[in-house]
């Protein structure tokens, strides 16, 4: 009996001695454990703490879309009722074509409209307007001298034809002024990082604008196409109205611009009665309407690869205000009109 007590007895104790090597074995482990380090939680996008918010080179204002491509989109504004997107463009250009009759390309980067249009035939004006923008550049299409003129501009070209899901019939427009297209679709035509040139030079938000204060003007294209900006000093911005009324978007909002830049150019006669178009590449008069005042000066520009350059009389840069800009090409000998 006390054998079978004394075995019992040991085999208790080596348990024990068992168990306790266990554990101190396991200690053992977790102490040589490496301790979980906690990674840093990643970084907001945008540019680090301390730097200067990014800039958009067509408006002058801080950017969420930094590098982003442009997108130019041609339209008309003729024989329709309302235009759509146009108070999303950052710069706006207005020339002359065919009977006198004026079109619109539209220029977007710092925001980018679902639905803009109606889109329209390309002329060869657009390439000049356009080379030094790069990113996209949507038209319908265009009669051949046209279509020869912008496949020499560094763009991707995107039209009705090749458009796919990108531009859209309106079913309840009239044709031919019934293609639209989609914002962000057009867009991503281009696959890559491709940001436009900066067009302008802006003047830092404590800075003035030197010039003559004008109340309102009217740039005298014919036809029935002359406009009327006036100037809103509430909200400093120019207002628009063109065939004898307000023109509006499709929002509701009045078309508008931070600057109104008039070149004064000279178009050259093409082929037949569609060829004309604006000599870009030269000098010449400019009017720059910014901040309710007119400085006068001069334009120049040596390339289609560089924007125009504005000069004033004293051959100082013309800076103007951030924020969206319409640019009117006017043919030399047109009238601009100034009300006080």
């Amino acid at each position: 009996m006390q054998s079978a007590q004394r075995r019992l007895s040991g085999l208790v104790a080596l348990a024990v001695l068992v168990a306790g090597a266990c554990s101190a074995t396991g200690e053992q482990q977790q102490a040589k454990r490496p301790p979980k380090i906690a990674r840093p939680a990643p970084r907001p996008a945008g540019p680090p703490p301390g730097s200067p918010a990014p800039v958009a080179p067509l408006t002058g204002l801080p950017t969420t879309a930094p590098g982003r491509p442009a997108l130019s989109v041609e339209i008309n504004h003729t024989n329709v009722p309302v235009t759509t997107g146009l108070d999303y463009a950052d710069v706006v250009y207005e020339y002359v074509v065919e009977g006198g009759i004026t079109r619109l390309v539209a220029v977007f980067d710092s925001q980018i409209p679902d639905r803009i249009g109606p889109i329209r035939s390309v002329r060869p004006t657009e390439a000049s307007i356009v080379w030094p923008l790069g990113g996209v550049f949507a038209y319908s299409g265009g009669a051949q001298y046209a279509l020869d003129s912008i496949r020499s501009a560094p763009v991707v070209r995107v039209q009705a034809s090749n458009a796919g899901r990108a531009m859209f019939r309106d079913p309840h427009g009239q044709p031919p002024n019934n293609l639209y297209g989609h914002g962000p679709q057009l867009l991503a035509k281009v696959h890559r990082t491709n940001a436009p040139l900066q067009l302008f030079a802006y003047r830092k938000p404590a800075a003035g604008f030197t010039g003559r204060a004008v109340a309102s003007f009217v740039v005298g294209f014919r036809a029935g196409y002359a406009v009327t900006w006036d100037w809103d000093h509430r909200r400093s911005i120019w207002t628009r109205a063109v065939f004898g009324r307000v023109e509006r978007s499709t929002d509701g909002i009045q078309l508008q611009a931070k600057n109104v830049v008039v070149l004064f150019v000279q178009y050259a006669k093409g082929v037949g009665v569609m060829g004309a178009h604006a000599t870009l590449i030269g000098r010449g008069t400019a009017w720059v309407f910014s901040s309710g005042k007119l400085a006068t000066g001069q334009w120049s520009r040596s390339s289609n690869a560089r924007p125009e350059q504005l000069r004033d009389t004293k051959g100082a840069t013309i800076r103007i205000s951030p924020g969206p800009t319409w640019v009117e090409l006017v043919p030399v000998g047109y009238p601009v009109t100034l009300a006080r």
